[in-house]
C-alpha cells in the first residue's frame, strides 16, 4: 500500500493532538471491525471553530485523516465545517489507498458527531443541522 507524502507527514507529525479540557463540543466515532477509534474536541468562540484537537486509536491512515481534519476546520465557521466532506479529506492529503477511505469518513463523522454535541449543550437539536451520525463499514 502507498500512501502519499502527506498521509506520511501527518501521520509522523500530527497536527492538533490532545483534548480540550472545556471543549464546546466533544465527538467520539468509533469502529469496531477495524478497531479505530476518534475522538474530536471543538472549542466554538460567536460560530467560529478557535481550537479544535483529536485523539485516534488506529491506524496510520486514521492518525493522518483525522490530523487533515482538524487542519481542514481550524478557524473556520460552523458552516464551513459542517460541509466538510470525506473526499476534501482525502484530496487534501493528496489520495488515500481504497481500503483505506473508510478513515476519511470516520474523519468526517468525528467532526459532524463533536457538533452535533455542541449542538445538544446548546439545547439545540442538532440532527436537522448537523445529519444524522453514520459509522462507516470497513470497505
Amino acid at each position: 500500500m502507498l500512501y502519499s507524502e502527506k498521509v506520511l507527514d501527518h501521520f509522523s507529525n500530527p497536527r492538533n493532538v490532545g483534548e480540550i479540557e472545556d471543549a464546546d463540543g466533544v465527538g467520539e466515532i468509533g469502529n469496531a471491525k477495524c478497531g479505530d477509534i476518534m475522538k474530536m474536541y471543538l472549542k466554538i468562540d460567536e460560530n467560529t471553530i478557535t481550537d479544535v484537537k483529536f485523539k485516534t486509536f488506529g491506524c496510520g491512515a486514521a492518525v493522518a485523516t483525522s490530523s487533515m481534519a482538524t487542519e481542514l476546520i481550524k478557524g473556520k465557521s460552523i458552516d464551513d465545517a459542517l460541509k466538510l466532506t470525506n473526499q476534501a479529506v482525502v484530496e487534501a492529503l493528496d489520495g488515500l489507498p481504497a481500503v483505506k477511505i473508510h478513515c476519511s469518513v470516520l474523519a468526517e463523522q468525528a467532526v459532524r458527531a463533536a457538533l452535533s454535541d455542541y449542538y445538544t449543550k446548546q439545547g439545540i437539536d442538532p440532527v436537522p443541522i448537523v445529519g444524522e451520525i453514520k459509522v462507516p463499514e470497513e470497505e
